[in-house]
C-alpha cells in the first residue's frame, strides 16, 4: 500500500513526475524550505509552529510532516492602484498582473511564520465553533455519545496526503499574499466610499455610445474567497460601478473595488451555509443575499444594518428584484414554487407553483409585468416545462411551450437592445428566443463551442449588444458575435470551471470572470 505520509528523506527518483508547480490537482502540503532557501521566500503556513525536524540519531521514518491548513483565508493580491490604459495603447500599458499562485499556496494561510525554535505542531482539529449545531446534536444523540464518531473524524484529520518533493520545493518559492479587507466572521461594518465616481469611470459617465471590444489582458486578479465563487455582479449605479459583488461557497459574499485598487472592501459572513445568490439593489446601497441555510438578508452598506431578514422553506439559488417596485423580490431554489417577498412586511405576498423540482434562474422581461423561470422538471416527459413564462400580478402561466429540447437551462440573459433573450443549456450551446409571446426559439442562430457539464455557467450580452460572452466548464471564456453566431474570441481564463462572466456597465471592453477555483479576474 502506498504511504499517505510524506517523509523528509523521500527518494526523488521513486516519486512520480508532477504536472507543474502550478498544478491544481494536488492538494498536499509542502515541506518548509531548507536552509538554502532565501529568507524572502514564502513558506506554507501550518496550524502550529513548524516541526524542528528529527534530531541526531532519530529514526527518519518516525518524522511526519505537519498537516497543512487547506481552508484558511488568502488575501487578495491586487496592485496598489490599477493603471488603466489611455486612449493611445502604445502610450501606456496595463499593470502587470501578479503571478498565478500554485494550488499549494492558494489555500495556505497568510499568517506570519513561527520561529523554528517553537514547540512542535499539533494535529489539525476542527474548532468546535465551526461545526454545525445540527451535526453536533446528531453526534451527541448517537450511540456511544460524541466520543465515538467525533473522535474518529478528528483522528482522520491528522493524515497528510503525499506530495512530491519537487512540488513542495516549487511551492516554497511562491510570493506571500498579504490579507486585505476586514477579517471574516466579524459583524458587518459600515462601508465608507468616497463621494462621486472614481477617476477611471468619470470620463465615461456621459458617453452616449460605448463600443465593446474583445478584452485581451488580465488587468487584475482578486483572491480572497476560500471556496468556489458562484456569481459576480457589478454595481448597477454608474457612479459606483467600480464595486463588484461576489458570492461563494465559503458562506460569505464580498464587495470589491475592482476598478481603482482591486482591494476587498468588506466581507459579509451572515450565512451559515453556502451563499448561492446575492443581488445589488437598483439604488446600489443595499445587497440582498440568500443561501443554502434557507436565510434571506437585505444589508445596508452605508450603515451595516440588516433592513430585512427572513427564512425560506427551501434552499435558495436565485434572487431577482421586481423592476417596478424595488421593495419586492422573487426567490427561487430547491422547491416547486417561486415566492415573491415584500421587505416592508417581511412576508410572502405571492407564489408561483408548477410541477417542477428546482428553479435554476429567473429573468424579468423589459416591461416587468412578465418574467421567465428556468426550471428542473421532476417528471420524465417534462421537456415542455424547462422554461416557463409567468404573469407577475396574477401568478398565471402564460406559456410553458417555449423550449422543447431535453436539456435544462442553468441561466438566462436578456439582450439590452433587441426583444430577445438567451438561455444557457446543458447541451453545450446558447439558445436564442424571442422575448415576446409566443417566445419562439431561433433555429438559425445557435452559439456553441463551450462546455457546461452540470455547472451553473452564466452568460451575458455586452452593453452594446454586439457580443455574447459565456464561461465554460474547462475554464475558458468564449465570446460570440450576436449577428453571425461566429466565435469572436476564446480566452484561457481559469484552471477550473468558469461559472460567471459579466461586462462592466460603464467602462468599455472591461470584463469580470469568476471560477470554481475561487479566483476572480478583471479583463481589459
Amino acid at each position: 500500500m502506498a504511504s499517505l505520509v510524506a517523509y523528509e528523506d523521500s527518494d526523488p527518483e521513486a516519486e512520480p513526475e508532477p504536472g507543474g508547480a502550478g498544478s491544481s490537482d494536488c492538494w498536499g502540503a509542502a515541506a518548509p524550505p531548507g536552509p538554502g532557501v532565501p529568507s524572502g521566500a514564502a513558506e506554507l503556513r501550518f496550524q502550529g509552529a513548524p516541526h524542528p525536524g528529527p534530531g541526531p540519531g532519530a529514526d527518519p521514518g518516525q518524522h511526519r510532516l505537519p498537516p497543512a491548513r487547506l481552508w484558511s483565508e488568502p488575501g487578495c493580491s491586487p496592485s496598489p492602484r490599477l493603471r488603466w490604459p489611455g486612449e493611445d495603447p502604445a502610450a501606456a500599458s496595463p499593470a502587470r498582473p501578479p503571478p498565478r499562485p500554485s494550488a499549494s499556496s492558494l489555500w495556505a494561510s497568510s499568517a506570519p511564520a513561527a520561529p523554528l525554535a517553537a514547540a512542535p505542531c499539533k494535529p489539525l482539529r476542527a474548532p468546535r465553533a465551526a461545526l454545525p449545531a445540527s451535526w453536533a446534536q446528531d453526534q451527541a444523540a448517537a450511540p456511544g455519545g460524541p466520543a465515538g464518531p467525533l473522535h474518529k473524524r478528528r483522528s482522520e484529520d491528522c493524515v497528510v496526503p503525499y506530495t512530491p518533493k519537487r512540488l513542495r520545493q516549487a511551492a516554497a518559492t511562491e510570493p506571500v499574499r498579504e490579507p486585505q479587507g476586514p477579517p471574516e466572521g466579524s459583524a458587518p461594518a459600515p462601508l465608507r466610499l468616497a463621494p462621486g465616481a472614481c477617476e477611471a469611470i468619470r470620463p465615461h459617465l456621459n458617453s452616449p455610445r460605448r463600443e465593446t471590444r474583445v478584452p485581451r489582458t488580465v488587468l487584475c486578479r482578486l483572491w480572497g474567497h476560500q471556496g468556489p465563487v458562484n456569481s459576480i455582479q457589478w454595481c448597477p449605479v454608474p457612479a459606483r460601478s467600480q464595486l463588484l459583488l461576489s458570492t461563494s461557497m465559503d458562506r460569505t459574499f464580498k464587495v470589491w473595488d475592482a476598478v481603482d485598487s482591486g482591494r476587498c472592501l468588506q466581507t459579509y459572513s451572515l450565512h451559515s451555509e453556502a451563499v448561492r445568490a446575492a443581488r445589488w439593489s437598483p439604488c446600489g446601497q443595499r445587497i440582498l443575499s440568500g443561501g443554502f441555510d434557507f436565510a434571506l438578508h437585505l444589508t445596508d452598506l452605508e450603515t451595516g444594518t440588516q433592513l430585512f431578514s427572513g427564512r425560506s422553506d427551501f434552499r435558495i439559488t436565485t434572487l431577482k428584484f421586481y423592476p417596478k417596485d424595488h421593495n419586492i423580490f422573487l426567490c427561487g431554489g430547491f422547491s416547486s414554487e417561486i415566492k415573491a417577498w415584500d421587505v416592508r412586511t417581511g412576508k410572502v405576498v405571492r407564489g408561483y407553483k408548477a410541477t417542477i423540482q428546482q428553479t435554476l434562474d429567473i429573468l424579468f422581461l423589459q416591461e416587468g409585468s412578465e418574467f421567465l423561470s428556468s426550471t428542473d422538471a421532476s417528471t420524465r416527459d417534462s421537456a415542455d416545462r424547462t422554461i416557463i413564462a409567468w404573469d407577475f400580478r396574477t401568478s398565471a402561466k402564460i406559456s410553458n411551450q417555449i423550449f422543447h429540447e431535453r436539456y435544462t437551462c442553468p441561466s438566462l440573459a436578456l439582450h439590452p437592445r433587441e426583444p430577445v433573450f438567451l438561455a444557457q443549456t446543458n447541451g453545450n450551446y446558447l439558445a436564442l428566443f424571442s422575448a415576446v409571446w409566443p417566445y419562439r426559439m431561433s433555429r438559425r442562430r445557435r452559439y456553441e463551442g463551450h462546455k457546461v457539464e452540470g455547472y451553473a455557467v452564466g452568460c451575458e450580452c455586452s452593453p452594446c449588444g454586439d457580443l455574447l460572452v459565456t464561461g465554460s466548464a474547462d475554464g475558458r471564456v468564449l465570446m460570440f458575435s450576436f449577428r453571425t453566431a461566429s466565435r469572436a474570441c476564446t480566452l484561457q481564463g481559469h484552471t477550473q470551471a468558469c461559472v460567471g462572466t459579466t461586462y462592466h456597465p460603464v467602462l468599455p471592453s472591461v470584463l469580470a470572470t469568476c471560477s470554481w477555483g475561487g479566483d476572480i479576474k478583471i479583463w481589459h
